[in-house]
């Protein structure tokens, strides 16, 4: 098909006809000529910024998937949206709007694209949010689109030792500061070496996560998820990402094509398959949302049931994404699942093709790798992500558990209305062997935002209290996280949750084995409890973050913010 007889659902109405003549004469000054008022418009949508090494290489990928799209017959328009930095805001208030950041990257790549009359879309993420917020949007949209990913980080390495490091050698580096196993020289060496340039976090944390749930949900092209952000490779995977939009666009396969209920299942084996980060299940829960798919967390009980873990990678494994990648990416262990019957193989991807086709030529791992499992001898026989229910998470809660931290942990709790006072005491080590750190009111309301809990964690590992200390909360986790910890307690305790009624000394059984999470207390108690309690008062009242308070749903739902209205 030629370039001028290309679909332009979209631009058309924007362009063609003497009376659009406004609406062209805007778009010479910014390198428009004559002939591409003829051609589809596909939107590049990149997250560069200077804010984060994750995303700091985008603009030259964008470049890369603006040449493949015109190409292939398209005219591409580059435009940016935000993105903030996990790593850098972690453990402060700033944290508050790393999960808004997401609503706001799906409002603004909608409000852009389908303000201009893209006929397209090409968008590339290289963070936690960045992934999931451009999914939203392009579900919402529904117009042919191809999601990539950045990239993953390479390694540090620790001078001297030539250990491997990255941004969570750090946080753990700071919790071995505090018990004095580690000095002041020790600590600076390893934050100036962890991070050595552009790319994503190293492990299998949730930016590398939700990459390889993309690319099995069938909206990214084959290995994007598993690549270096510096790499021949990954500028490949831009420019094919450009052209396959046009294709996609002649084909008349748009997104909601693909990511169907079974495409979402796949997402879910894949994450569990891979030991991925708990952000998985609010993100996917979130994308199905936005795609008109039912998915609930007993999809991920019910999935996790007969999905073993096979790799070994950080945090909870030894391996950094970087070894992934030189072994083939996720691609060959798809094919392994697709094989035991754990993968939907007829479901369709933005190559225009199966699944199944997709994988059919996928060569095996090489021999003698030991980073993915196989399917005989997983590290976990199923699922690392237990969802939990109880007296204190009625409407459920998200557990990592990988079973090396042992299936069941009682405690004494040891509450805290914030994560700053729980960090305080956990450096003063004023956390003892037994404990249950309890951290609330970090909810998607109660927070407001939900800020991830690495800062904790991190500083519980970095002690070698890791198996003796459990920690659970309203707040998240994140991919970085390991751990005996349960995050995405439901009802959250700003909500009047259980978790709000909960007392230090109380005690707190996690059973990862009955999927339960109880607090020892008699409902007689806990009725008392409630009658005294009090909501407290809102944190903000004004700006993005009382707006984002407003408008949240549950954890449980995938804490999005557009609601389906009915007339």
């Amino acid at each position: 098909m030629s370039q001028n007889t290309l679909p332009r659902p979209y631009s058309s109405v924007v362009l063609d006809g003497p009376e659009r003549a406004p609406s062209r004469a805007m778009l010479y000054p910014v390198g428009f000529k004559p002939e591409d008022f003829n051609k589809p418009l596909i939107g590049v949508a990149s997250m560069w910024s200077m804010v984060t090494p994750c995303n700091m290489h985008l603009d030259q990928l964008a470049r890369e998937a603006e040449a493949g799209a015109n190409a292939a017959g398209g005219k591409a328009v580059l435009f940016n949206t935000i993105t903030v930095s996990d790593g850098i805001s972690m453990g402060t208030e700033g944290m508050k709007y790393s999960l808004v950041s997401r609503e706001v990257i799906a409002d603004s790549i909608e409000t852009v694209v389908a303000c201009q009359g893209f006929d397209g879309v090409v968008a590339i993420g290289g963070c936690d949010k960045n992934m999931p917020g451009a999914m939203i949007a392009i579900a919402r949209l529904n117009r042919p689109a191809v999601f990539v990913y950045g990239g993953t980080i390479l390694p540090g390495c620790l001078t001297g030792s030539g250990r491997k490091v990255d941004i969570v050698s750090v946080f753990e580096a700071v919790g071995a500061h505090a018990t004095g196993q580690l000095d002041d020289a020790g600590l600076r060496e390893v934050e100036s070496c962890a991070i050595p340039g552009p790319g994503s976090c190293g492990g299998m944390y949730t930016a590398n996560t939700m990459a390889s749930a993309i690319e099995a949900l069938g909206m990214s092209l084959p290995n994007s998820s598993a690549q270096n952000a510096v790499s021949r490779e990954k500028q490949e995977d831009c420019r094919r990402a450009g052209a396959a939009v046009i294709e996609l666009l002649r084909l008349g396969l748009t997104p909601r094509d693909i990511m169907t209920r079974k495409a979402f299942e796949n997402a879910i084996t894949v994450v569990i398959a891979l030991g991925g980060s708990t952000n998985a299940v609010l993100h996917l829960l979130a994308m199905a949302h936005a795609a008109g798919v039912k998915l609930s967390l007993d999809d991920f009980t019910r999935i996790g049931k007969r999905v073993p873990v096979l790799a070994d990678l950080k945090p909870s494994g030894k391996h950094l994404m970087s070894e992934l990648v030189a072994i083939g990416g996720i691609r060959p262990m798809m094919k392994m699942l697709l094989d035991a019957g754990l993968l939907h193989g007829d479901c369709r991807t933005v190559t225009g093709k199966t699944l199944a086709e997709d994988l059919a030529n996928t060569p095996p791992y090489p021999d003698g790798q030991t980073i993915i499992r196989p399917l005989a001898n997983p590290i976990k026989a199923d699922s690392h992500l237990v969802i939990l229910r109880g007296n204190l998470a009625p409407e459920g809660a998200v557990a990592k558990i990988t079973g090396k931290e042992g299936l069941k942990f009682t405690g004494r709790a040891r509450v805290f209305d914030s994560e700053e006072k729980a960090m305080r005491a956990i450096l003063a080590r004023k956390i003892v062997k037994g404990d249950v750190v309890v951290i609330r009111y970090e909810g998607p309301r109660g927070g407001p935002g939900m800020r991830e809990m690495l800062g904790p964690t991190s500083a519980i590992m970095g002690q070698g209290l890791g198996k003796d200390v459990a920690l659970i909360t309203d707040g998240r986790f994140s991919g970085g996280t390991h751990g005996f910890v349960v995050g995405h307690i439901t009802p959250e305790a700003y909500n009047g949750g259980p978790l709000a009624l909960v007392k230090n000394g109380d005690r707190i059984t996690i059973d990862a084995v009955r999927r339960e999470l109880t607090l020892e207390v008699s409902a007689k108690e806990l009725r008392a409890r409630r009658r005294a309690w009090k909501r407290p008062k809102p944190r903000y009242t004004r700006g993005v973050l009382a707006k984002y308070a407003h408008t949240v749903q549950s954890a449980s739902l995938g804490a999005v913010t557009d609601l389906t209205l009915r007339p």
